[in-house]
């Protein structure tokens, strides 16, 4: 059509209240805040974000959004009334206003225009459902890590954010965190020469759980809360955090929900070199039967590549060789070895032999890697540029492949060929573990 331009919901309310001021002729006054001065932003610039999960992990992501002068937290979403109510009283209190709305549906806060920015942080058997409502409804995505209970849950949300064109954020915040950078900077840049062996660990999962069904208090929607996970009467606090993690209806367990995060250290420092065909095998430990969970308490798995790198991946308690080698063991970490040295890095610090790495300065000309230092403030970032944030869609994809095919290795307890063309073993009993059903209606 001859002269139409695109007009935003916003700038059509901020054009329209102009022209009934001016029609009025009447004076008005606009304080410099609006308009963006005096060091605020104006809202017309700001980035509206909902977040749909507001337990402990949701609640702490939401804080670093809040402290972001550029958004405005909006709208909080979840199906146990006590965690929404604690959550809209924190934005309420940040923002010294009683404004932020409540939802205990999801697809109601995705549907409001006005958010461009949807953070996700239930139960992992809701990540991938709900973030995909939210790539087709438009909204950029936070999603918390692990991604999706089954590959195809994962590649589906792949799919749509390619289509959509979605800026997508995965909960792997280590990325936005110097030291972690940095020592995979040392591996890519060849600096403890060539890398031969990745190790990687942290805690196993939790056993037990009570089995005896109860009334679901009235405080929660249970069926909601269940969602497409395959129905189960409910028992003792199943939806917290003490216990769903560990039931395989509803995550992998700490074999993805705590791995996740040096898996995705070593592939970001591995690079290329896990980017090919690899073996795998391992044996994991199991929890008695008699409780809900069901997920490995500790794992021990061996990816062989054909670039000649292994990567180990274990559950606390580590092997005591590495103990030795590395001098500092914590419950978590990634240790990359080379014919020259080894870097090791956990939350608690940068770890390396020889330690003149630690004092390394890196050339103008080696590589760098791209560089955030916080993980909200970067997705929010990359929703103004369009560019993609720290660890976009496909690096968080492959990030959770490595927990799959890690946690069907151990449940299979054979060796399993990884073709990463195909997303496909050579084994059809193991791909048939790829795919999950969702329970009826929800569907991907």
């Amino acid at each position: 059509m001859a002269g139409y331009r695109n007009v935003t919901r916003r700038s059509f309310l901020q054009k329209s209240a102009g022209l009934t001021l001016s029609a009025m002729g009447l004076p008005y006054v606009v304080r410099p805040s609006a308009l963006g001065r005096a060091g605020a932003v104006a809202p017309s610039e700001r980035i509206t974000v909902g977040t749909i999960g507001v337990g402990p992990q949701g609640i702490y992501v939401m804080r670093n959004f809040l402290a972001q002068d550029d958004c405005r937290v909006v709208a909080v979403c979840d199906v146990k009334k006590p965690a929404l109510e604690a959550a809209q009283a924190v934005v309420n209190e940040r923002y010294r206003n009683a404004d932020c709305v409540t939802y205990a549906d999801f697809r109601e806060l995705i549907a409001r225009p006005d958010i461009d920015v949807v953070h996700i942080a239930t139960c992992d058997h809701w990540h991938v459902p709900v973030a995909l409502e939210a790539a087709r409804a438009g909204k950029a995505i936070y999603l918390e890590k692990p991604m999706g209970l089954s590959l195809a849950e994962d590649q589906a949300l792949r799919d749509a954010c390619r289509r959509y064109g979605t800026i997508f954020q995965f909960g792997t915040q280590q990325r936005s965190e110097r030291n972690f950078r940095f020592a995979c900077e040392l591996v890519r840049n060849g600096r403890i020469g060539k890398l031969h062996t990745i190790n990687v660990w942290c805690s196993g999962s939790s056993s037990g759980g009570p089995a005896q069904p109860v009334a679901p208090p009235d405080w929660i929607d249970y069926d909601m809360w269940l969602g497409p996970a395959p129905y189960h009467p409910c028992t003792p606090d199943r939806y917290t955090n003490q216990w769903w993690w560990f039931i395989s209806d509803y995550a992998l367990g700490f074999i993805a929900g705590w791995g996740v995060h040096p898996l995705d250290i070593a592939l970001w420092g591995g690079a290329e070199k896990l980017s090919g065909p690899v073996e795998i095998e391992g044996k994991g430990v199991w929890p008695d039967p008699a409780g809900v969970c069901d997920t490995a308490t500790n794992w021990n798995v061996v990816a062989r590549y054909a670039s000649g790198v292994t990567l180990n991946f274990t559950g606390n308690p580590v092997p005591e060789a590495w103990r030795s080698r590395y001098g500092r063991i914590s419950d978590h970490g990634t240790a990359f070895e080379g014919d020259a040295g080894w870097v090791h890095i956990d939350r608690a610090g940068l770890n390396a032999y020889p330690r003149e790495l630690l004092t390394t300065e890196l050339g103008p000309n080696e590589l760098h890697l791209y560089a955030s230092n916080n993980h909200a403030r970067d997705l929010l970032d990359a929703v103004r540029s369009r560019r993609k944030a720290i660890c976009p869609i496909d690096a968080a994809v492959q990030a959770d492949i490595l927990c799959h095919i890690s946690d069907i290795a151990i449940r299979l307890e054979r060796r399993l060929r990884w073709d990463p063309d195909t997303e496909r073993f050579t084994d059809d009993a193991a791909n048939r573990r790829l795919v999950r059903a969702l329970r009826s209606p929800w569907r991907l």
